[in-house]
């Protein structure tokens, strides 16, 4: 993944160029992308645990980071466990350790730029949020692991804005990613209605929430770079990025769902019934961790996900950052199941 250019490289750690940031976009703004190194001797397909983004971010060294800075003016921290993880380890690891590795890194070398692939979570407590915007504190009570660490990342990253050492940072916050390939929502829905799960709507179902193409997540990132000067207000501040067209939670569920050929959740169930019930999973599984090992398919968040109002505000990336979807919604969701004829029913 190197590109060799005397000036403006550009510097993602692999999860980077897998999951979000595309070379195709970044391309024409006449940056060149340098991928952090791999520890030395490693010879490793992209199915190996080290090149995901907690294996990787979680093994690399501050030296290993600087000698891929070398000459870098901006960097992308993207890198982040799976949110459905309950590995408190793991989360700790690369969201707050690896992330102070990686500023560590770019004041050492000089960078002058850091975005950061935040979260609109870190505002989430599993209760509604209507047009949230970026002023909102922080959750005090985070409802899971992701949560908590990633607030703690973003406060890294944010505090670490340094206009006098040239040092500048941004966090972007997109909320409810998808898009074509994603190996986490739509093969974990697919998942859930082949096993009969996915009959039932957590609560009344009229709860609007944000999905964001990933298209519009890395324009985003493109124009947060773009903007990050001394002299721009967007400097240690986070921002939101979303689709801009909140939809009902189950709505955009049952489009995916019945675009694959299965049937629409029809049958409705007590929010607060159902919630409790995953509070009572998650305890069982705290209980019987030391003798036996069981993941549940609803987790209080993914409930509070499905049942809650979470939709949040970009008119300050559309202020400062200039921000405007690309990728409508509807358009989006097409794109996204068809990229996944191996799931449809019957395949």
């Amino acid at each position: 993944h190197d590109v060799k250019c005397e000036k403006n490289k550009t510097c993602f750690s692999k999860c980077a160029l897998i999951k979000i940031l595309k070379v195709w976009q970044v391309l024409p703004l006449g940056l060149c992308i340098s991928a952090a190194p791999l520890p030395a001797g490693s010879c490793l397909s992209d199915n190996d645990p080290l090149v995901q983004p907690d294996g990787f971010l979680s093994a690399i060294s501050r030296q290993a980071l600087l000698s891929a800075l070398k000459d870098v003016s901006l960097v992308f921290h993207c890198a982040s466990p799976a949110p459905s993880s309950d590995d408190r380890l793991l989360f700790e690891r690369v969201n707050i350790r690896g992330t102070q590795t990686v500023i560590q890194a770019c004041l050492d070398a000089g960078v002058q730029k850091l975005v950061l692939t935040s979260s609109a979570s870190v505002v989430f407590e599993g209760t509604d949020v209507k047009n949230g915007k970026e002023d909102l504190p922080y959750a005090k009570k985070p409802i899971d692991y992701y949560t908590q660490t990633k607030i703690e990342q973003e406060k890294l990253v944010l505090e670490a804005c340094n206009k006098p050492k040239g040092f500048l940072t941004v966090a972007i916050r997109p909320h409810g990613i998808f898009g074509p390939r994603d190996p986490q929502l739509v093969p974990t829905l697919v998942d859930a209605a082949r096993q009969g799960k996915m009959k039932f709507i957590i609560g009344d179902g009229t709860n609007l929430v944000d999905f964001t193409y990933v298209e519009n997540v890395v324009h985003g990132h493109i124009l947060a770079a773009e903007h990050l000067r001394a002299d721009s207000p967007i400097c240690g501040k986070p921002y939101h990025i979303t689709n801009d067209e909140p939809i009902r939670f189950w709505d955009f569920m049952s489009e995916v769902l019945v675009g694959l050929g299965y049937p629409a959740p029809r049958f409705h169930l007590p929010y607060t019934l159902v919630y409790g019930l995953a509070l009572l999973l998650l305890l069982l599984t705290w209980i019987l961790r030391p003798v036996m090992s069981f993941k549940p398919t609803f987790t209080p968040m993914r409930v509070a996900l499905a049942g809650t109002y979470h939709y949040y505000s970009c008119e300050h990336a559309k202020e400062h950052l200039g921000y405007k979807p690309v990728v409508s919604l509807k358009e989006g969701i097409a794109r996204t199941v068809a990229s996944y004829p191996h799931l449809r029913r019957g395949a």
